[in-house]
Formats: structure tokens, sequence, C-alpha cells
């Protein structure tokens, strides 16, 4: 028996000014699933999160969270029903500590969302312990992104939308990043994950969508994207 819906996302439109951006993209998300969106640099990805997160609101179509319609609703809303965010620019609080930054992320979260803790956080990435009373805007691109993830996880979100999580990292920590999602995901959080890194993508997900043009292209499992070349050539090759 397949596991329920917990994200339903449903012909979803979002323009940036008079520019139509998405055009109908529609997906679901089931209970401790990991779903990539793949594609090309402005094929819609980073759009499509911040569409359901409340930041581009849509002009049309349905955002589902546990059952509940969140589409339009303000961030924080949206935030506080089970959804967490963590974005591209990674947008720490750069005159907080990290401790700090980690306390300004923590709230109780659904009912039946695992969990989390400070300590949890410093086990997956313990350099953030070493540098917990430091100053976010000393830290490198690596350390702050690894403390937006932890900052959102202190959320106990139903759902982690996760924006480009590997931009620009050595890659040792690349690595690490990929674990994390794994193993949060193993605690029972579901991942809607933008990754331009196939190989980490395509290893983390139970399913992966290919967009283009502001669409869905393409839905299945990555061994399903594996058997289709002629998907990859079209729409992910470089």
């Amino acid at each position: 028996m397949s596991n329920p819906t917990i994200l339903s996302v449903e012909g979803l439109h979002a323009h940036y000014g008079k520019s139509h951006i998405l055009h109908g993209v529609t997906f679901d998300v089931a209970r401790g699933e990991v779903v990539s969106l793949l594609g090309r640099n402005g094929s819609g990805r980073s759009t499509t999160l911040k569409s359901i997160m409340g930041l581009v609101p849509p002009t049309e179509g349905h955002v589902r969270l546990d059952g509940a319609d969140v589409a339009g609703l303000r961030s924080y809303t949206i935030c506080r029903r089970g959804l967490g965010y963590v974005p591209e620019e990674r947008e720490t609080f750069h005159n907080l500590t990290v401790d700090e930054n980690l306390e300004m992320g923590r709230q109780r979260g659904p009912s039946d969302s695992a969990k989390w803790t400070v300590d949890q956080m410093f086990t997956y990435f313990p350099r953030l312990k070493e540098r917990r009373n430091t100053r976010a805007g000393s830290l490198s691109g690596g350390e702050q992104q690894m403390l937006t993830m932890c900052r959102s996880l202190l959320g106990n979100p139903l759902v982690m939308l996760i924006d480009e999580p590997t931009e620009g990292l050595a890659p040792k920590i690349v690595t690490v990043v990929g674990e994390v999602i794994e193993d949060i995901n193993k605690h029972g959080v579901s991942v809607v994950l933008v990754e331009q890194k196939l190989t980490i993508a395509m290893r983390v997900s139970h399913r992966v969508c290919v967009m283009g043009h502001g669409q869905i292209v393409f839905e299945g499992t990555p061994q399903e994207l594996n058997d289709r070349p002629e998907i990859t050539d079209e729409w992910l090759a470089v």
C-alpha cells in the first residue's frame, strides 16, 4: 500500500510581473518521499518552490499540505502549517550567531512531524558546534548552507523544500549534504529537492520530475529517467 499524499501541487501558475513563469505545474509528494525537480536554469524549478512557499504568490492553482489548501497564504503561515524552506541564497541572519540563528528557526511544528533538537543538528554538522558563537556573516558558504538546513529542520516540518543545497560547495561537503537529506528522510520528513548535480538527485530521490518551460515534461523514478536518454538529451543536457 502506497503512502498517503502529504503535498499536492495542482495546476500551478505564477508570474513575475507580466512574465508568465509557471504554466500549470502539477505533482504530488507522498509521506516519506523525496521528489527532485530537475531541469536547466530558467526551467521554473526554483520558482515552483517559491510559489509553493508563498514567496511568489501563485496566480492560479492549488497547493495542498496535509490536505489543506495553502496556496496564497503568507509564507510564515505556510511554515507554521509544516513546510520548511531552504533557499538557494541561504539567507542567514548575518549579525546573529549560529546559536541565535538556530533559535530563530525553532517552532513546535505539526503534532505528527518529527521533533528535532540542536544536538541532532550538531551531530549532522559538527563544524557548526565548533562555531556556535560565531556570527553567521563570518561563516563560509558551506557553513551557511549547513546552518540554513538546520534552522529549517528545527521548525519540525512535514515537508522540506530544498533549493540547490550543493551549489558552490566543496565535494566533501556535497557528500555530507546528500547524506543528511537521506537521513532526515529516514526520520519521516518528505523532501522536494531542486538540485543541479544529477548524481546527488538520482541517488537520494524516490521520484524525479523534469521541468522545461515552466511545466513538468517527465515524471518517474530515477531508473525510468535513466531508461529514457532522449529526455535527458532534450531537457537536461548542457
